[in-house]
């Protein structure tokens, strides 16, 4: 029985990661998100200083030009981690499964090892 619950200790402690990776994942895409909407702010507060909104025009901004390419980068890197969410999600709910079926065989062990010994006292 000691190798069941290690077993299912060793389950539990899988579980918790995958589950710390997928609110390290969201919190990483929530953060991302948040910095690109400031970038998206910035890029119209200086165009809107400069006049000139068109990115193919001669005198647009600078700054405005490298915060659209960051910002692009930002969006580009949260539609990955969405995939890895989706993959993480995914790993969590199989450690998930796993941790339940250990439970349950152990359970059922330990209600056979109880009718055992009630058999044997009777």
């Amino acid at each position: 029985m000691k190798s069941r619950d290690t077993s299912i200790r060793l389950k539990r402690f899988q579980l918790e990661e995958k589950r710390r990776r997928v609110r390290q994942i969201e919190q990483m895409v929530a953060e991302f998100g948040r910095m690109s909407g400031e970038l998206d702010r910035e890029i119209a507060s200086e165009e809107k200083r400069a006049g000139i909104a068109d990115p193919r025009h001669f005198a647009y901004p600078t700054y405005a030009r490298a915060a659209s390419v960051r910002r692009d980068n930002l969006k580009s890197s949260i539609a990955e981690l969405t995939a890895q969410l989706e993959e993480a999600r995914a790993a969590q709910d199989v450690a998930q499964d796993e941790l339940v079926k250990v439970e349950a065989l152990d359970s059922r062990d330990k209600g056979a090892e109880r009718q055992i010994d009630a058999a044997a006292r009777a």
